[in-house]
């Protein structure tokens, strides 16, 4: 959704000769777009300028005002119309605008702060340090991942001075008025903030959700999550959420994203260049949410190719070629030529079957479980490492017995052939069953062409080489589907 009141939306229409909710209805727009550009679904698309938000936020003031959370008092302070907040003093330096002139900027992002003072309404965040310190020491999976946790837990050590809510209607028309005072419009913060309850149905149905929510949100609003937000919702009576992931940022060769230095990479262009999938494997592949990670083109191709057209790519192309599977079916497992033993990290191999044949079943067996488990955890990174990893191993299972050298006219030759491609296959259909969120279009083609039904595709259902252990595998001897191309074409270096 897209949070759409502020000084800064104020000021964008004017200069931009519209009013602003034509300038939001065109911006959200481009956002709805971008969002349906790269494959991202959604339930509920929300924004701050409808009805049932301005319903939910005055409704959740007046439950901030019953509970003695709000005075009206005097603020000043430097005001940064971009970031819409107020900077402490440690948080400004001095630099020369345009004209050369000394101004204070925030040290963050360098926007030009402006010294604002004025009557608004206050918050009583001063009053929630040990409810909030409370809240965090009882849920140390609140935020997430770590050193984002720790960041709060250092500004509850710090300075909480009260919360400026509102702002003098005559400077900010575009926003919601406070209840009661036309004299005042509400903060867009605390405005933007509601927005998570109101999407669930705040203030009757919320409870179906809330608080069992998960916010993901950017290291730099991290204050405004982390503090100010389950602040007010103590304040209201309500739970905080229950937990914040958190991301850093992408710099551009070492350097951080700006318009001045030109290097703002267009996700439109990228999508463009590198196919829905491909860019979207790329970001969740090398995006480290504790620390900034850095873009560039070269990093782009070498990884794609590496790890999908090569890898995965190739090794569904090898394990269902005509020339090696001329039945196109799925083929059958021999218990005999891969015979199961207890522990795969004493197995020496017998006959044909190697030791590190037993670690690759032992590898993609634990593979959805763990899978599982970073997803939740939000190491998407780690999630798809692992899946890397076993692509490998299964490559070099296919390499490493050559079935292209094997001959179906012998029946113990056809029946080892069909047991590495029925291994190879299995593999395969869990890749692309655990790619599914990260590449859908790729992990469908995939799905697919291995004869998986939609109702097959699901993780609870996803048991790997159920014949090894002497269980019936619904896919054994199933035709396998069309074939479905080249799974993701080669890029070249730009």
């Amino acid at each position: 959704g897209t949070d759409e009141h502020g000084l800064k939306i104020q000021q964008a229409a004017a200069a931009a000769g519209t009013s602003p909710p034509e300038l939001c209805q065109r911006v959200s727009g481009l956002f709805r777009h971008a969002l349906a550009q790269a494959g991202v679904s959604f339930t509920d698309f929300t924004r701050t300028s409808e009805p049932r938000h301005r319903r939910a936020v005055r409704h959740f003031w007046g439950a901030l005002s019953e509970a003695g959370a709000l005075y009206k008092g005097c603020y000043e302070g430097w005001y940064c119309t971009p970031e819409e907040s107020f900077l402490p003093e440690s948080q400004l330096a001095e630099r020369p605008d345009a004209q050369g002139r000394p101004c204070k900027v925030s040290l963050e992002t360098g926007h030009e702060v402006h010294w604002t003072k004025e009557e608004n309404y206050m918050f009583r965040l001063s009053a929630f340090r040990d409810p909030l310190r409370n809240w965090l020491r009882d849920n140390p999976r609140a935020i997430s991942p770590d050193p984002f946790y720790q960041r709060a837990l250092r500004w509850l050590d710090e300075d909480l001075p009260d919360l400026s809510v509102s702002r003098e209607r005559s400077r900010l028309q575009w926003g919601i008025p406070v209840p009661g005072d036309p004299t005042q419009t509400i903060y867009v913060w605390v405005d933007a903030l509601v927005n998570y309850l109101s999407v669930v149905g705040y203030p009757e149905s919320h409870g179906t959700w809330w608080p069992a929510a998960h916010h993901v949100v950017g290291k730099d609003i991290l204050k405004f999550h982390a503090l100010y937000w389950p602040a007010l919702l103590l304040a209201a009576g309500l739970a905080p959420p229950e937990r914040i992931l958190v991301h850093s940022h992408w710099t551009v060769r070492g350097q951080k994203m700006s318009k001045s230095l030109g290097n703002v990479v267009d996700p439109a262009g990228c999508v463009g260049q590198y196919g829905v999938d491909g860019f979207r494997y790329f970001l969740l592949r090398q995006g480290v949410p504790e620390r900034d990670c850095d873009y560039y083109d070269e990093k782009v191709v070498k990884l794609l190719n590496s790890e999908l057209a090569d890898a995965l790519g190739g090794l569904l192309n090898r394990s269902t070629a005509p020339s090696i599977n001329p039945s196109n079916t799925y083929p059958c497992f021999s218990q005999p030529c891969f015979p199961k033993v207890l522990d795969s990290r004493e197995a020496k191999g017998t006959g044909r079957v190697s030791a590190e044949d037993y670690e690759l079943v032992a590898a993609v067996a634990s593979l959805p479980a763990q899978v599982a488990g970073y997803f939740e955890g939000f190491q998407i990174y780690k999630a798809l490492e692992c899946i890397a990893q076993c692509v490998r191993q299964t490559n070099g299972f296919f390499q490493r017995h050559k079935p292209w050298k094997l001959d179906r006219r012998d029946t113990a030759e056809r029946l080892w052939l069909d047991t590495i491609l029925h291994v190879t296959l299995e593999c395969l259909r869990v890749y692309g069953t655990l790619l599914q969120p990260v590449v859908p279009h790729m992990a469908d083609r995939l799905l697919s062409r291995l004869a998986v039904g939609p109702g097959e595709r699901g993780l609870s259902n996803l048991t790997f080489l159920a014949r090894y252990d002497g269980k019936p595998c619904p896919f054994e001897g199933r035709q396998l589907g069309p074939d479905t191309g080249v799974l993701f074409q080669r890029l070249e270096k730009s």
